[in-house]
Formats: C-alpha cells, sequence, structure tokens
C-alpha cells in the first residue's frame, strides 16, 4: 500500500521537518517507490506538487523541501501502486473543486469490487481506486446539500460514507478542504498534537533532530497525522480500527469511533494488508 501524512494547524506551519522523515519512506527506509504527491492550502489556494519518482530521489520533493512553504493545511502521499499503473495521473493527493472551494483527498489501502457508477459532477480521471472513492464522497455529498452544510453535519454524511465504502476494504484516508483536514483509520494512522511547551524531536528515519521552542509560539497549536510515527522521543497517539476524526486549528474537534475501540500493532497492520494482496503498508 502507501503512506499518509497530514498536518493541520490554527496559524500557518511549514511541514519541513516531517516531511523530510516522512520522504525518505519513498524508496529508501521503506518500499514506496510508485511516485508522491504533496499539496499546500494558502488560503483559498492549493499549492501542489505531483511526481511519478520515488520521494527519496525526486528533484520536486528537494524543491518542497527547499521552498520551506507555510500552511494551515497539507496533505502528502508517497505510493505503492494496487490499482492504476505508476503515472502522474494516479499520483495523489486528487483536488476537486466543490461549494467554491477546494477539497484535497489522498488514499492508503485497497478497495476490492468498488465501481460506483459514474458522478453527475465528479468523475475520475486516473484509474486508481482512491480517486473512484474520492469522487464517489464527494458525488454524494454533492447530491445531498447543494450548499455547504455546518461541519456537524458534514462530519456525519462522510462517516456514513466512509463506511459504505470501507467495507469493501482498507480505507485509511485523508480528506481537506483547507479548514478542516478528515482522517480514518482502517489500519495504522497516528497522530501528534504539538502545544507549548515545544520540546525537541528526533526524526526516526533520519539523524535529524529540531527544537521546536525555536520556531515556533507559545500560542501555536500543530497536528500531524501520519501512517507511522515520524518521531522517536515523541508520544504519538493511534486512531482506533475504522474511527474517523476531523481536526480543526489544529486539534481533534469531532470523532466516531466504534465501541470497544480495536487498536492494531504495526505488525497486525502489515499482515492485514498482505492478506489483501498489497504487501508492505
Amino acid at each position: 500500500m502507501c503512506q499518509l501524512l497530514g498536518m493541520n494547524c490554527n496559524t500557518p506551519t511549514d511541514i519541513v521537518f516531517s516531511f523530510e522523515g516522512f520522504r525518505l519512506r519513498g524508496g529508501l527506509t521503506d518500499h514506496h517507490a510508485d511516485g508522491f504527491g504533496i499539496g499546500f492550502f494558502e488560503g483559498k489556494g492549493i499549492r501542489l506538487f505531483h511526481d511519478d519518482k520515488p520521494s527519496a530521489h525526486s528533484p520536486v520533493a528537494d524543491l518542497v523541501k527547499a521552498y520551506q512553504i507555510k500552511s494551515e493545511n497539507v496533505i502528502s502521499h508517497i505510493r505503492k501502486a494496487t490499482q492504476g499503473r505508476a503515472a502522474l495521473v494516479n499520483t495523489h493527493p486528487f483536488v476537486r473543486e466543490m461549494w467554491g472551494e477546494y477539497w484535497l483527498f489522498a488514499h492508503n489501502g485497497h478497495l476490492q469490487d468498488f465501481k460506483p457508477a459514474l458522478g453527475k459532477f465528479f468523475r475520475p480521471v486516473g484509474t486508481t481506486d482512491s480517486e473512484a472513492a474520492f469522487c464517489y464522497i464527494l458525488e454524494q455529498l454533492r447530491q445531498k446539500f447543494p450548499e455547504k452544510p455546518d461541519t456537524e453535519t458534514l462530519f456525519d454524511a462522510v462517516a456514513k460514507l466512509t463506511r459504505d465504502v470501507r467495507i469493501h476494504g482498507l480505507f485509511n484516508f485523508m480528506l481537506s478542504n483547507g479548514d478542516v483536514l478528515f482522517a480514518h483509520a482502517s489500519t495504522l494512522l497516528y497522530y501528534i498534537v504539538r502545544t507549548a511547551p515545544f520540546g525537541e524531536a528526533q526524526l526516526s528515519d533520519n539523524d535529524v533532530a529540531i527544537d521546536f521552542s525555536a520556531v515556533t509560539t507559545p500560542n501555536d497549536r500543530v497536528a500531524v497525522i501520519t501512517t507511522l510515527p515520524l518521531t522517536t522521543n515523541e508520544q504519538w497517539s493511534q486512531l482506533a480500527v475504522n474511527e474517523l476524526v476531523l481536526f480543526q486549528n489544529g486539534d481533534i474537534l469531532l470523532r466516531d469511533c466504534p465501541s470497544p475501540a480495536r487498536y492494531l500493532t504495526k505488525e497486525e497492520g502489515l499482515a492485514l494488508a498482505r492478506t489483501v494482496g498489497v504487501g508492505d503498508l
């Protein structure tokens, strides 16, 4: 499968530190070598970067690192192809306009026999199950709500659609409109909310550390969400299997979690991925 990285903050923040560790999983510290993408919201606009090369060796990833873009919402994805060839058209995150704003989506998993009818408003361009799921969710939302609903109503609708899609397989995903960020776990998804007092963090994929107290203010709040923890000396929280959460301003605002909650170990998550024929996460 693939790996996901997201960030939701209460103030524009750069993701360079997290991205530096994450990108190495695309062909160096892990086997995800079928391209990568990253999207940054800036106001109503998006800076979107894609490459069909492994992120660990991509000049586009080098550019992203050097650019140090600040954003309140970011979604990134490194791909290990399961459906659809390795090509730019199949590279996440995918973007669409709905209700006068852009929506970004990235998916880690594998959906079997998921072939929704072509929508009136949204249709996939590539050949991945991921883009088909994205278009399906937006299509159902747009048909149900001609105008954008309030946040709680939207969350409930996304939760229902998520349940409809995940019966077809593994459906870890992130979805954002630049204001909120949805994250859903079928197997493995972790998050950390960094607030004052900020300390030092050490990457797990590279010998790089940062003292966040030197680059933040006491009012900053930054949530980072990823398939597997990016640092070795911080306490990461795990989403439960089939849990959906909504981040806003750097913290969880809404959540839909099965009871009792069930959590997979890394080994269990990898084993589950192999059972559906997609190899390592």
